[in-house]
């Protein structure tokens, strides 16, 4: 009868760890399963960014402004926040550090004054330094192709076009 209680006991305390690791490893598979995605999300180029809250003039910084020159290697029109979550023109510009993003204005308004760039285009940019999404960009005041200036906003970023 003793037997019989400590088998009975065993069983228990088996049966106890045998539940201690089936939880232990569903803990594991699901960590495990966290970290491949999120190495996917990674690699697939989704990035984690805080959203941007501000819009518009508001994200133009006056003292981050500079000048850059470069190559215009390609013409993007996307929603964005410098356009205001309009359907904006982008730049992207090739500079001797590298490929540099150049937010202009709404698409609209670019249409509208008839103001179009093309691959190739040799600019100089005067405009605030900024970050969205992860990448490194200039919101554009002033551009400079050749002997035409385009002035796009104020110093305090204001759009200055209009439609």
């Amino acid at each position: 009868m003793g037997v019989l209680f400590t088998d009975a006991a065993e069983g228990a305390e088996s049966s106890k760890g045998d539940k201690a690791v089936k939880i232990l490893t569903l803990l594991y598979g699901m960590a495990f399963a966290v970290v491949v995605c999120a190495v996917l999300l990674l690699v697939l180029g989704i990035g984690f960014h805080r959203p941007v809250t501000a819009q518009g003039a508001a994200l133009y910084n006056p003292a981050a402004e500079g000048i850059v020159k470069g190559v215009v290697e390609e013409i993007q029109d996307f929603d964005c926040p410098v356009s205001e979550g309009e359907l904006g023109s982008h730049l992207m510009l090739k500079t001797p550090e590298g490929v540099l993003q150049v937010h202009l204005a709404p698409v609209r308004i670019m249409s509208s004054h008839g103001f179009s760039f093309a691959p190739g285009d040799q600019i100089e940019v005067l405009g605030a330094w900024v970050r969205l999404a992860g990448k490194n960009g200039m919101i554009a005041r002033e551009i400079t192709r050749g002997n035409e200036t385009i002035i796009f906003r104020d110093g305090h970023g204001q759009l200055l076009l209009v439609q």
